[in-house]
């Protein structure tokens, strides 16, 4: 999608949301290789439709620069995201934010560039929906990551589908079924986690991290991403043919996978095209 308006259709609703510099509650930055995302909507982060439908475009826009090697995702205030805000919705508007909500995690799900996920502060509901959609989580022992949806006689449906293969089907049940809060060092252990670092650290992980993923060739990121979630759910000879396909078909014409074998010969740092 270029830079300019975006408009996405949410159900019944056209919502027209404006260039990316004019965002209200999410705050976009291109850094290089990197794009910031941030929640910026303190003191909780509630996710209204407004900041839904930014953070779905500022990842569509980002997401197509062919620059961009990572998306980091984070927020301002003292919670990560308190999840959706339903007490000033209407039944009938109820829909309609349930509809943004979904347009922002397709967004998030269908994004070809690595998301890196940081959260430092409660995770709840959409929140910690957001870090189960990230591709790389670092937290620390301030986050806390729960699903409440069943304690006002609903149940989260992204989470239903996506925890299960994150944490497996008794945790997925655990965490959806009684609505409680997991801590960060549980969600590290079950693997919702990939780096658990005192808050002091943080910043120092994450820009260690940022150089890890863009040290690498962009569209082989891209690739790899593409070739591990193509392959998700699908019995193991499918989900190997899934994954050669992308090798073959697509890796195999790169000039960076290329470049990474002649440097492997010559025993020396490979110098990226990102072609």
């Amino acid at each position: 999608m270029p830079q300019g308006r975006g408009v996405e259709v949410l159900g019944t609703l056209a919502l027209v949301t404006p260039r990316v510099e004019q965002f209200e509650f999410v705050k976009v930055q291109v850094e290089g290789e990197v794009a910031r995302i941030r929640l910026n909507r303190p003191e909780h982060n509630l996710l209204n439709e407004r900041m839904l439908a930014e953070l779905a475009v500022g990842i569509s826009v980002v997401g197509g620069r062919n620059e961009i090697k990572l998306m980091v995702l984070d927020s301002a205030g003292q919670t990560f995201c308190g999840g959706i805000e339903i007490g000033e919705y209407t039944q009938r508007r109820v829909f309609q934010l349930l509809d943004a909500f979904h347009v922002a995690f397709a967004a998030m799900l269908d994004t070809s560039k690595p998301l890196l996920v940081v959260v430092n502060g409660p995770a709840y509901g959409g929140g910690a929906e957001l870090a189960a959609l990230g591709d790389l989580v670092i937290a620390t022992p301030k986050a806390r990551f729960a699903q409440p949806e069943i304690k006002l006689g609903v149940f989260p449906p992204l989470a239903a589908a996506v925890l299960p293969s994150v944490l497996g089907t008794k945790q997925a049940l655990e965490l959806v079924l009684t609505g409680e809060a997991m801590s960060a060092e549980r969600a590290r252990e079950l693997g919702l986690v990939n780096w658990l670092v005192p808050e002091t650290e943080l910043k120092n992980k994450v820009d260690e991290v940022i150089a890890k993923v863009t040290a690498q060739s962009g569209p082989v990121l891209t690739m790899a991403k593409k070739a591990i979630l193509g392959s998700l759910g699908l019995p193991l000879r499918e989900g190997v043919r899934n994954s050669m396909k992308v090798f073959l078909n697509e890796l195999a014409e790169l000039e960076d996978s290329q470049e990474g074998l002649r440097a492997l010969v010559e025993q020396r740092a490979p110098k990226w095209k990102n072609r």
